[in-house]
């Protein structure tokens, strides 16, 4: 098994396969998971890979659910006495603070999304993120929640697209998410 530096996004990944695949996408980009490559990091077959994940896609986005399911969600729920605000605040923090180390992993993430199985990983996304959210968002009017829930969905996919076309930095993110909440809920918190 080959071990990731310290540090590295793959950490916590139990199959050496799934750690290498995400140590390319973490440290060189989704260009850089070539087949042949991850064999011979892995020390095992193409057609040994090509058994357990039939194409490319498969393998990143395997990966990708396993690295996410070991690291980002986790502790969503805001504290009990959360405002709209703060609670929405805790949730984008709890969920993008940790990217910030990991900016490829993230472009990789936002890329895989559009393509083949990228429905798996939104689909654990929101299972994970949407019960934290419905909880905060039940304060509000419901006609409001509801439409809050697209604005916010829309925001994160305009900041992430702009994040990987190098428009802006990572770490503008949260500052961006943050500040189209204030705006957003305002005296409302």
């Amino acid at each position: 098994m080959q071990k990731a530096p310290r540090g590295k996004a793959n950490e916590a990944a139990s199959d050496p396969l799934m750690g290498i695949v995400v140590e390319l996408l973490d440290t060189e980009g989704y260009e850089a998971v070539q087949l042949r490559e991850v064999a011979r990091r892995a020390r095992m077959s193409l057609s040994t890979i090509y058994k357990r994940y039939p194409t490319r896609d498969e393998l990143i986005i395997a990966a990708l659910e396993c690295w996410l399911t070991a690291n980002r969600y986790a502790d969503l729920a805001p504290p009990i006495d959360a405002t709209l605000y703060s609670g929405l605040v805790h949730i984008f923090r709890k969920v993008f603070e940790p990217w910030e180390t990991h900016p490829e992993l993230l472009k990789s993430y936002f890329r895989a999304l559009s393509g083949p199985g990228g429905e798996r990983l939104r689909k654990l996304g929101f299972e994970a993120v949407t019960p934290a959210a419905r909880d905060v968002l039940a304060q509000a009017d419901p006609g409001f929640a509801r439409d809050l829930e697209g604005i916010l969905t829309s925001l994160v996919y305009g900041v992430l697209g702009q994040l990987s076309t190098n428009a802006i930095d990572v770490t503008d993110i949260l500052p961006s998410i943050e500040r189209a909440v204030y705006w957003l809920v305002g005296v409302r918190s």
